[in-house]
C-alpha cells in the first residue's frame, strides 16, 4: 500500500468521525474514497482527509448534505488546473462567499446562544449556593445580578 493512501480507520481517527459517518459520506457522494486496496479496503488521501474536515466544521453549523455538496463543488472547481475564467469564475467566487457570510452568521447565533446557557448555567449555581445557603437569598431563578 502507498505510503500517500490510508484506510478507513486512520481517517476516521484523524478526523474525529466514525467509520459509519465516513461511509455515509460516500454513500451520499460528498467523499469518495481515492482508491482501494487489493482486498477492497477503501483508501483515501490527505485531500479526502480535507474533504471530511469542511463537511465536519460544516455539519455543527447546521448546513446540509446539499449545502456540503454545493460548497464542495465549487471549492474543487476553484482548486482544478483548469480554473474557468470570467462570468464563471466570479460566480464560483460568489458561492464560496455566500457560504462564509452564512457561517458567519451561523456563528454567531451559536454565540448568541453559548451565552444564553452560560447565563442559565451561572443562574443555576447561584440558586444551588443559595440553597446550601452560601449566598444570601435574592429569590427566583431570573435575573439577578450576578456580578459580585
Amino acid at each position: 500500500m502507498d505510503s500517500k493512501h490510508m484506510q478507513i480507520g486512520e481517517v476516521a481517527a484523524r478526523t474525529e468521525l466514525s467509520l459509519r459517518t465516513i461511509r455515509h459520506y460516500e454513500e451520499t457522494g460528498l467523499v469518495t474514497p481515492s482508491a482501494r486496496s487489493q482486498g477492497g479496503f477503501r483508501l483515501y488521501t490527505e485531500a479526502d482527509v480535507a474533504r471530511l474536515m469542511v463537511i465536519r466544521r460544516m455539519k455543527p453549523l447546521g448546513f446540509t448534505l446539499d449545502q456540503m455538496r454545493d460548497l464542495l463543488d465549487a471549492t474543487d472547481r476553484l482548486d482544478a488546473a483548469d480554473l474557468p475564467d470570467g462570468d464563471e469564475r466570479d460566480a464560483l467566487f460568489e458561492r464560496v462567499r455566500a457560504y462564509e457570510q452564512a457561517a458567519t452568521g451561523k456563528i454567531e447565533d451559536l454565540r448568541v446562544q453559548l451565552s444564553r446557557a452560560e447565563d442559565f448555567a451561572a443562574t443555576l449555581r447561584d440558586r444551588l449556593e443559595r440553597a446550601a445557603g452560601t449566598v444570601p437569598a435574592t429569590g427566583g431563578l431570573g435575573g439577578e445580578d450576578r456580578s459580585r
